[in-house]
């Protein structure tokens, strides 16, 4: 396990301004950053807070500041700094230099927890393009794949050109051909949403910050086995299960990328695909770590991503917010405030102990019947088929049992309930 010091540099007030980390506590932030290194088992034996007051070019710190963390280098015997903080490619290299061991910025350790966490085709293609839209400003010895990839490639240079130009050449093919490739995982995406459609199974996608708890919301409300760790970035690839609300309605749940504060812009955009599927869902809910001290900082993370993705967060009807990690609370932990914006759609629960989960399903299913025409429906009690027809295809908001009757109030789209009037009436 590779030992590592993580140093974050506090930059002029100036250029924090208009920042989600003008709102955070030092403290949350030094937390998530080792929460990052943990992620991919990095040992953390030191961290360090530099205060900036005035931006030095050629390594973002000053003197002194660089002076200190040698020192910690050499009396920790750390082989890695991690700059929680964007540095040029000049920035890295003269700091690798001065301290002698490998330095990374926080843009390079959230690329090498996606490069470890992303399992399927889709996951490691958008990873690979952002990890090449990374190395492309560092041209490449910060990274050792390209030299293996340039192997066998098959790549010759023209007359006189340069190592630099090859290298550019190869990304600037590589990048080319991954983005279409996933032009094509989208629109093969899309196909499938209309495929759904056709069924219709509604589509409602987990969004929150990272490790806010939603892929052990998705177990718990699915009761599949999807990675669920606390890890930043636990789950990376997108993961579908359908499952049924308490009005019978069977629903596709959808758990997605965790978000994070100031994620590099070219790194949101190769994820758009994993993130796409959120824009057309039927419900999104925002799972909120409650217990968190930063959760308000968190939310403004979240709120401005769905925002940048034409998302409203506070008009939009299909948002609901799950205060989630409520049995972390105690009698000292500080009120969690309901959004008045939100009015009804915000509920509180514990994921892992299961504390609020109906009252969520129930949600889900209110949500859902805002959209659909609510239809009064007598069938007899030998009509079993249709009953349960209307169970798949709709929600039974209410029903009542008189004899051989059955009286029901179903919300259901209009096209489903035109199919349910010519096959059972």
């Amino acid at each position: 396990m590779a030992q590592c010091l993580i140093v974050h540099p506090v930059l002029p007030q100036e250029f924090l301004r208009g920042t989600s980390n003008a709102a955070r506590a030092i403290d949350s932030i030094m937390e998530e950053a080792v929460g990052l290194a943990q992620a991919i088992h990095l040992e953390v034996v030191g961290t360090h807070v530099a205060r900036v007051y005035k931006i030095t070019a050629g390594y973002l710190i000053g003197s002194g500041a660089r002076d200190t963390v040698k020192q910690m280098i050499e009396e920790s015997g750390a082989t890695l700094v991690v700059v929680n903080a964007t540095l040029s490619p000049v920035q890295q290299r003269n700091l690798e230099k001065e301290w002698a061991v490998k330095v990374i910025d926080r843009t390079g350790l959230i690329l090498e927890i996606f490069g470890a966490r992303a399992q399927t085709r889709e996951g490691k293609m958008q990873v690979e393009l952002a990890i090449l839209t990374y190395q492309r400003s560092r041209l490449v010895k910060s990274w050792s794949h390209l030299e293996r990839q340039r192997g066998g490639s098959g790549f010759i240079g023209g007359p006189g050109e340069t190592q630099l130009e090859m290298d550019r050449r190869i990304i600037d093919d590589k990048i080319v051909l991954l983005k279409e490739q996933l032009e094509q995982v989208r629109k093969n995406r899309d196909l499938q949403r209309k495929s759904r459609e056709r069924v219709p199974f509604p589509v409602v996608a987990l969004v929150g910050y990272t490790n806010a708890g939603k892929s052990t919301l998705f177990n718990t409300l699915t009761g599949a086995d999807v990675f669920a760790k606390d890890f930043l970035f636990a789950t990376l690839d997108p993961t579908m299960r359908k499952t049924k609300l308490p009005g019978g309605r069977d629903i596709i749940l959808s758990d997605t990328v965790g978000f994070i504060s100031d994620l590099p812009t070219h790194l949101v955009a190769a994820f758009r695909a994993t993130l796409e599927q959120v824009e057309y869902a039927d419900i999104i809910l925002h799972v909120r770590d409650i217990s968190s001290l930063d959760t308000d900082a968190q939310q403004t993370d979240v709120v401005t991503i769905l925002g940048d993705m034409g998302i409203d967060y506070f008009h939009d009807p299909r948002v609901i917010e799950v205060l989630n990690k409520i049995d972390r609370l105690d009698e000292s932990s500080p009120p969690y405030l309901r959004e008045p914006r939100l009015m009804g759609r915000q509920i509180a629960v514990s994921a892992l102990t299961g504390q609020g989960l109906d009252e969520l399903r129930h949600a889900i299913e209110r949500t859902m019947g805002k959209s659909q025409r609510r239809e009064h429906i007598r069938l007899k009690t030998s009509e079993g088929k249709a009953l349960a027809w209307l169970h798949r295809h709709g929600s039974v908001l209410e029903r009542r049992d008189d004899g051989e009757d059955i009286y029901m109030v179903v919300a259901i789209d209009e096209g489903e309930y035109q199919k349910f009037l010519a096959q059972f009436k």
